[in-house]
């Protein structure tokens, strides 16, 4: 009979629960960087998330049975039926992937019976292995790194002992998927935070997701990124989709990923989130190899890496439609990569580097005119600075639409006009160093766009578009062509008017002046007084 394993209180409240897996991640910090325990945590968080959720369907299953008058063996006999778990969204696990089994072994099984002794690290990897064997759509997806020689075993077997403690159910499977799914991308965050620059790589901040996920309002159809990080615009899409109460079965999610153990993370956290995406059989460069190229998708949401000079540049490229984008830069083959991708009524939105949206180098000038031309830009958005924690580079986010018309997108035609938003001003600092929009910043930015095009959503509360002076303006192409095909808002959107305060100019000059020459009066006098000490002193 093994020892039973000492299991804390259970967090009650999502901040109890979030510190205590961070300070379980913060158990394995000591031994390795980053990069490694990411990897290490979030395996570890899906695990005890798919263990949680099977025992709890599990326990369901045995009440029906029960209510039903089976006896203890016909229970036996049903209890193991695959399909009553697969059927309910709830993931397969077999005994020895149990989160129980692993934890009443969390100092790893003797050698028995002429059977080498198994560590705790390797009795995971044989849990990950046996879960993607019994769940074809976790095939590759989960990490097998808890054997290797950089991990502590004695540090892993107390990290599952505090993670023992973290109950991802009670409340039925959805529950228990929407505490791990916030869990899972506060982790994601905090990790970003910690990898600094390179975090950038896999995450997005929320709110730059949201305003484009709002702007967007995917609600149906194929929804594709080709550069899709850790899998957030997926998961802000399923958010979104909740809260206007309709499923996420309603969109097809379609992903491609260059890095390896990024995609690793993708893979998971759509998993968590019930949602069957296809972000092809592995890893790969969107430019060198598109995995989805016959793909047209209704909604694209994208934060390609912002300048990447070095990239698969081929000149013959067809999806170079607009011009051929310069070696050097990569910000205009990603946004034409995503043109090429868009349906027929397809939209789209990506955030860019500033520089986008006035560079003439190599060719860009040329690209972006052809773009206006094409009238198929729809709006640009200025954000505020500081919302990256990983670059200081200013963003912005650029949206497209293939249609323009009055219809399925809108009510209002937009032919030949462009939407600028200038939302510099908007934000709030959270520390230091990082700047968060808040939920009326991203309705004020969306509910401009909606009136704009004279959508359902404005149209149901009842929204009617005004420029206004500093913040939003409708220019035309020809407006446009005039600015050069500069699409920076400042552009166009003018200063923000001032409120009269009914004061007459000349006696604000007046006042101004008398409180200006106060001043001179008073810097004169205390200079005075320094030049007077630093004569005693020397």
């Amino acid at each position: 009979m093994p020892p039973k394993t000492k299991v804390a209180p259970a967090p009650s409240t999502m901040k109890e629960l979030k510190d205590t897996l961070w300070k379980a991640a913060d158990k394995l910090r000591g031994s390795m960087d980053a990069s490694q325990y990411k990897d290490v945590i979030l395996g570890l968080v899906f695990l005890k998330y798919v263990s949680d959720a099977f025992d709890e369907r599990r326990e369901q299953i045995r009440t029906e049975l029960e209510s039903d008058g089976l006896n203890e063996n016909q229970i036996g006999q049903l209890i193991d039926d695959v399909d009553e778990y697969t059927g309910r969204g709830v993931f397969w696990v077999g005994a020895r992937a149990r989160w129980r089994y692993l934890a009443e072994n969390a100092k790893g099984l003797p050698g028995d019976a002429g059977e080498a002794p198994k560590s705790i690290g390797l009795l995971i990897d044989e849990a990950m292995d046996l879960i993607s064997a019994d769940n074809p759509t976790l095939a590759g997806s989960l990490p097998r790194i808890y054997n290797r020689d950089n991990i502590d075993q004695r540090r892993l077997g107390e990290l599952l002992d505090l993670l023992n403690s973290a109950r991802f159910t009670g409340h039925g499977a959805t529950k228990a998927r929407d505490i791990l799914g916030e869990v899972y991308e506060y982790f994601l965050e905090k990790f970003a935070q910690a990898e600094g620059k390179r975090g950038g790589e896999f995450y997005t901040p929320a709110g730059v997701v949201r305003v484009l996920v709002e702007v967007l309002e995917p609600t149906h159809g194929r929804v594709y990124d080709p550069c899709c990080g850790s899998g957030g615009m997926f998961v802000q899409t399923e958010k979104f989709l909740e809260a206007h109460h309709k499923e996420g079965s309603n969109i097809s999610v379609y992903g491609q990923e260059l890095n390896e153990r990024t995609w690793r993370m993708a893979k998971m956290n759509l998993a968590i989130h019930g949602l069957n995406g296809n972000l092809a059989t592995r890893w790969g460069d969107t430019f060198a190899r598109d995995q989805h190229p016959d793909l047209q998708a209704d909604y694209i949401l994208a934060n390609p890496p912002f300048n990447i000079k070095d990239w698969a540049r081929s000149e013959s490229d067809p999806r170079w439609k607009y011009g051929v984008p310069p070696a050097g830069n990569a910000n205009y083959a990603w946004i034409q990569h995503i043109i090429s991708k868009l349906a027929p009524g397809g939209s789209a939105g990506v955030v860019m580097a500033n520089g986008s949206m006035s560079s003439n180098s190599g060719g860009e000038g040329e690209i972006r005119a052809q773009l206006v031309e094409a009238d198929l830009v729809s709006c640009m958005i200025a954000l505020p600075t500081q919302l990256f924690r990983s670059t200081g580079i200013p963003v912005c986010t650029w949206f497209f639409a293939k249609d323009k018309t009055a219809g399925e997108h809108g009510s209002i035609d937009r032919t030949g006009q462009v939407l600028f938003i200038d939302a510099r001003n908007l934000g709030h600092m959270i520390d230091r160093a990082e700047r968060a929009l808040s939920d009326d910043d991203i309705a004020k930015i969306a509910a401009t766009y909606h009136a704009w095009r004279g959508t359902k959503s404005a149209t149901d509360a009842a929204l009617a578009y005004a420029d206004e002076p500093g913040f939003a303006y409708s220019a035309s192409l020809a407006e446009i062509k005039t600015a050069d095909y500069a699409l920076t808002p400042g552009r166009y959107v003018g200063a923000a008017d001032v409120e009269d305060d009914g004061e007459p100019i000349e006696e604000k000059i007046t006042l101004l002046t008398a409180e200006l020459l106060a001043q001179f009066e008073e810097s004169e006098r205390l200079a005075a007084i320094v030049r007077e000490q630093l004569v005693r002193v020397s």
